[in-house]
């Protein structure tokens, strides 16, 4: 599921922190590591001379720094428009993952300041790992998957169990809100939680792996309830399930709603505290 991981390089340090702390992970370290870094367009011969060789530069601190064996890791410098550019080598390699820089742009802001990761995500099919540069990075310890009934819900829950596969240091935190939940019935019962229908199911999943797991339900407005979870539990890495809503006619046409900042995979990724692993897998 993870063999291969395409990391675009935008020069922040903590997406390159991010890139560190995932190599404690065993499913991480097997994968083919692509690291790619684009440099646009520019107005003189001179300038794309000079922002070549300071790619190349990057590319090579980054294997410096990066603890991944050389054979597992490659890089790729181009030339090009970098939305565009990451979504065509994500397709060449058939990522199984990207990770990108976010800078946590609002709604119409990410619009007009062109916003690369957000760009990216409306139109890729593969899982984006998300981390903004206004966020302290921290060791992977707890991860959280935001569950409802969606397949794309379930294809993040998959992720998370394989990235805390064989990782001694991770616990699985799984978290339903539930919106037709009536305040006056909670908090609930330790039973009642797991014995909830969306959670069960991933209960059973953690079991049979032998992964630690809590398991939490609550009510309220989803995207703000999500945020206000990974909060107040010190979570390292969230996983939420984004399912795509274009009709396949408009596949490459950006979700507009997604990017006005209307639906709760972008509320997510600007307003929670850690980094965002936005899945998506058709139902």
């Amino acid at each position: 599921m993870l063999e291969k991981i395409l990391y675009a390089d935008s020069g922040t340090p903590q997406t390159q922190d991010m890139l560190k702390v995932l190599m404690d992970l065993p499913a991480i370290k097997k994968a083919a590591l692509t690291v790619l870094h684009v440099v646009p367009p520019q107005v003189t011969a001179e300038a794309f001379s000079e922002k070549w060789e300071e790619g190349g530069r990057l590319l090579s601190k980054i294997l410096q720094e990066i603890p991944i064996e050389p054979t597992k890791v490659s890089t790729v410098l181009r030339q090009g428009d970098p939305k565009d550019t990451v979504r065509q080598v994500a397709a060449e390699i058939n990522a199984d993952l990207i990770i990108m820089g976010s800078r946590g742009l609002k709604r119409l802001e990410a619009i007009l300041e062109n916003s690369v990761s957000q760009y990216v995500f409306q139109l890729t099919d593969h899982p984006m790992l998300l981390v903004k540069d206004d966020i302290y990075v921290k060791k992977i310890k707890r991860v959280m998957v935001a569950l409802d009934k969606s397949a794309a819900a379930e294809y993040a829950l998959d992720l998370a169990l394989l990235l805390l596969r064989d990782y001694p240091d991770g616990e699985l935190w799984l978290a339903r809100v539930n919106p037709d939940l009536k305040p006056e019935l909670l908090p609930l019962s330790r039973t009642e939680i797991e014995n909830n229908p969306v959670i069960a199911p991933a209960i059973v999943k953690a079991k049979r792996l032998g992964i630690p797991y809590r398991s939490i339900v609550t009510g309220g407005k989803p995207k703000e309830q999500i945020c206000k979870l990974a909060e107040e539990n010190n979570i390292s890495l969230l996983l939420l399930g984004s399912p795509d809503r274009r009709p396949s006619i408009a596949k490459n046409l950006p979700d507009l709603d997604r990017l006005l900042g209307t639906s709760l995979s972008d509320y997510v990724r600007v307003n929670a505290p850690c980094p965002v692993l936005l899945t998506r897998r058709e139902a």
